[in-house]
């Protein structure tokens, strides 16, 4: 299969609290609680919910990655859906469409840091 992601992504897991923006009407419009991002990159995440979270849903992300202090909060739009466990889990993929310039910075920074620390760690591995 061809990758089609722009930029680099990583395979970290954060907490997210997501919350559905209110122009979606079939959805509750609280904030769920034990969310994760599966992956992560300065244009999306892959989302794991114990919500379903049809394509199109825009929704408000606050997380806060490893090693940073600030939380993070961006408005993505849910581009794919997949069942994990019929009524109890789901992955969803996010991209961001609305995310602060300064945020873009640090998860590009964050991404970055990991990337080379994964090959630093594979290079000592190698030798």
């Amino acid at each position: 299969m061809k990758e089609r992601r722009k930029v680099p992504r990583v395979k970290e897991t954060n907490e997210i609290a997501i919350t559905v923006v209110p122009e979606e009407k079939n959805i509750s419009k609280k904030k769920f609680l034990y969310n994760y991002s599966k992956d992560i990159s300065v244009s999306g995440a892959r989302i794991e919910s114990s919500i379903l979270l049809p394509v199109d849903t825009v929704v408000k992300i606050a997380f806060k990655l490893k090693n940073l202090k600030k939380e993070i909060t961006a408005l993505g739009k849910v581009k794919w859906i997949k069942v994990l466990i019929e009524d109890k889990s789901y992955e969803a993929g996010v991209e961001f469409v609305d995310i602060p310039s300064e945020a873009i910075k640090k998860i590009d920074h964050y991404v970055a840091e990991i990337i080379r620390m994964k090959l630093k760690d594979r290079n000592f591995d190698e030798t």
